[in-house]
């Protein structure tokens, strides 16, 4: 305290240096700015600029998935960031459910046509 005060520069200012992105003065060691946000190591950086689409989002393929059935699944094996596994799991799963809507659906209209020939 007493070094800042007459005019010494503390081992933290000597270990500083100027943001790239908005000319803040950050400490050496920094891999973000704390005034910015930017990050200043070229990895870390990389990772947060490789956004995903918003068609490649989870939410948005759950719910194409339980409208449309097996039609998303395209959305569901060009999406990047899924592994092969659970791309086959997800087929599996969403062909299994179409089957059974389908047997279902055609039992609740055979009944329905049942019901209609009766009420003649």
């Amino acid at each position: 305290m007493i070094r800042a005060l007459n005019g010494e520069k503390s081992e933290a200012t000597q270990r500083m240096k100027k943001c790239p992105f908005c000319a803040e003065q950050i400490q050496d060691e920094a891999i973000k700015c704390k005034h910015c946000g930017e990050f200043l190591v070229a990895g870390v950086q990389r990772f947060t600029e490789e956004k995903t689409r918003w068609y490649f989002a989870i939410p948005f393929i759950v719910v194409a998935i339980l409208t449309v059935g097996p039609f998303a699944l395209p959305l569901v094996w060009f999406r990047p960031r899924t592994t092969q596994g659970w791309k086959i799991a997800i087929t599996l799963g969403t062909l299994v459910v179409s089957w059974l809507t389908y047997i279902a659906l055609k039992e609740a209209l055979s009944t329905l046509g049942q019901y209609c020939h009766m009420l003649k």
